[in-house]
């Protein structure tokens, strides 16, 4: 029977990246289902030609960013360079959820999409490089299911809120929950360092 057991147990770097990436994507699943109508209500100049402009801009330039970024990574070795690429990338996502705020023309809803990209073309590559190297052996395909499973559950919990909020309090409060809540998913980022390698 002791053979039969199921071991469960997920090691920190894993933990802590899910436990990251919860809170970022629940924080930005604030926002997302209902950015349209930030930039059609709340932008001049913004419709919903522009609230599409917006999202391709923002895909444009993590597309462009993240293979080279992910090329570079690669070609250092050890993780602790992968580590701080993804630390930026990171603090430059949560820093336009609070320049979100500020905005009030759809030139600045661009720029911050340009901004937002390329934080995120910093982030995805070195993160899924590091959740990837620590995956526990034989239980690969149990800790992936584990961390979007979280996810999407964080998201589900989260898909509604952000319109009452919206609704009832404004989009700017709704913008500083997603960048606290993304500021917190860094710093749990930044407990799995000592936990990196240093060579390969």
């Amino acid at each position: 029977m002791k053979n039969m057991r199921v071991n469960i147990s997920i090691n920190k770097v894993i933990r802590f990246l899910t436990l990251s990436d919860i809170l970022m994507l629940s924080g930005w699943g604030l926002i997302n289902p209902i950015f349209a109508v930030f930039v059609t209500d709340q932008i001049q100049g913004g419709n919903v030609e522009m609230a599409g402009l917006a999202i391709t801009v923002f895909l444009l330039t993590k597309s462009l960013v993240q293979m080279p970024i992910a090329w570079l990574i690669d070609k250092k070795r050890g993780e602790i360079d992968d580590f701080w690429v993804m630390i930026i990338g990171s603090l430059i996502i949560s820093l336009s959820a609070f320049l979100f705020i500020f905005a009030n023309n759809i030139f600045h809803v661009l720029l911050i999409q340009v901004i937002s990209g390329f934080g995120s073309a910093l982030s995805y590559p070195s993160w899924l490089a590091i959740f990837t190297r620590h995956l526990d052996t034989h239980k690969e395909g149990f800790e992936w299911s584990l961390y979007f499973t979280a996810t999407d559950l964080g998201g589900a919990l989260v898909a509604g809120l952000g319109g009452v909020i919206a609704n009832y309090l404004g989009f700017q409060p709704l913008f500083l929950l997603v960048g606290l809540l993304s500021f917190l998913g860094t710093a749990f980022l930044g407990v799995t360092y000592k936990d990196l390698g240093r060579k390969p």
